[in-house]
C-alpha cells in the first residue's frame, strides 16, 4: 500500500513538472511570437503611420500576444481563469482609486496621440523646457534638451501647458532687434541689413526678408530685422549672421549705441562739481562748468 501512495506522489510529481515545463513554453513562445508581431507591424506599418504611433502599436502588439500566452500558461500551472478575471476586476478598481494621478496621465496620453501636436524626433518647448522629444508613452513624453539631459514631463501637464512645436514646419523666421544711433541714415541701415542677407546663403530668398520699424527707443532707434531659414540650419543662420551685421556695421560706420543716461537738475540748482581724473588731478569749481 505504501508503494502505490509513493508512485501516485511521483507521478503527481512529474505531471506537476511536466504542467510547470509546458508554461515555461508557452511563455517563452509568447515572448518569441511577441517580438515577431512587433517586428512585422514596424516592416508593414512604418509609411502608413508616425514614429510615435508606430511605437505606441509595436508595444501593444507584443504585450497583447504575450498576456495571451502567460494566460494559457496559468491555465496550465491550474489556475482558473474565472478567478484571476475577478481579482484582476477587484485589483484594477483598487488601483484606480489609489492612482488617479496615473489615470489623469493615460486619459491625457490619449487625447495626445488622437491631436498629434508633436511626434517623436520634434523639437518642442514645454515652459522653460526645451528639447527632442524621444518617445510618448501612455504616462509621459521624454525629451533630451539640447545639454544632454533626460526630462520626462507627465501627458496631463502637456494637455494643460502650452506647448510650442519649434519644428512642426519646413521653415522659421529669426527676428533679431537690432538698435542703431539716431543719427544714422534708415534707409542706408536698410540697404545693409537686405545686403547682409542676401549674401547669407542660409537666408531664404522667398520668403524675403523684412525690416521693421518698432518705435525710438530711450538710446537707439529700434528696428526689427526678420529673416527666414529652414528648420534644419535655423540656429546656424541665428549664429552666422548677427556676426555679419556687426561687421558690415562697422566697414559703413554705423553705430550701435549702448544705453546713455542725462542728469537734469533744473535751471535752479547749482552745477554738480566736477573731478577729472587723469595725468592732473583738478578740481573743478561750480562757476566754470555746466551741468
Amino acid at each position: 500500500m505504501d508503494n502505490f501512495w509513493l508512485t501516485l506522489a511521483d507521478w503527481q510529481l512529474v505531471d506537476r513538472l511536466l504542467a510547470g515545463g509546458r508554461a515555461l513554453f508557452l511563455i517563452c513562445l509568447g515572448l518569441l511570437l511577441g517580438k515577431l508581431a512587433s517586428k512585422g507591424v514596424k516592416h508593414l506599418l512604418a509609411r502608413q503611420l508616425s514614429q510615435h504611433h508606430l511605437i505606441l502599436l509595436r508595444r501593444i502588439a507584443f504585450y497583447l500576444i504575450l498576456g495571451m500566452f502567460c494566460v494559457s500558461a496559468l491555465r496550465e500551472l491550474g489556475f482558473k481563469l474565472s478567478v484571476l478575471l475577478g481579482a484582476a476586476g477587484v485589483l484594477t478598481v483598487a488601483v484606480g482609486f489609489a492612482s488617479q494621478t496615473s489615470a489623469s496621465n493615460i486619459i491625457s496620453g490619449l487625447f495626445l496621440l488622437g491631436e498629434r501636436p508633436f511626434s517623436v524626433g520634434d523639437v518642442i518647448r514645454v515652459g522653460s523646457t526645451t528639447g527632442e522629444v524621444l518617445s510618448i508613452d501612455l504616462l509621459s513624453a521624454k525629451l533630451r534638451t539640447f545639454e544632454n539631459l533626460f526630462v520626462r514631463i507627465p501627458n496631463e501637464t502637456l494637455i494643460k501647458s502650452e506647448v510650442t512645436n519649434l519644428t512642426r514646419f519646413p521653415i522659421r523666421r529669426l527676428d533679431l532687434k537690432i538698435g542703431i544711433a539716431y543719427k544714422e541714415d534708415i534707409e542706408k541701415v536698410t540697404k545693409v541689413l537686405k545686403a547682409v542677407a542676401d549674401a547669407n546663403p542660409l537666408s531664404l530668398e522667398e520668403p524675403e526678408p523684412i525690416i521693421i520699424f518698432t518705435g525710438f527707443g530711450s538710446s537707439s532707434i529700434d528696428l526689427q530685422f526678420s529673416v527666414w531659414a529652414v528648420k534644419e540650419k535655423f540656429m546656424d543662420l541665428r549664429n552666422s549672421i548677427q556676426t555679419e551685421i556687426k561687421i558690415a556695421f562697422d566697414a559703413e560706420g554705423i553705430e550701435i549705441p549702448f544705453p546713455h543716461l542725462t542728469i537734469y537738475t533744473g535751471s535752479a540748482t547749482e552745477p554738480f562739481p566736477i573731478q577729472m581724473v587723469g595725468g592732473n588731478k583738478e578740481q573743478a569749481t561750480p562757476d566754470n562748468h555746466k551741468s
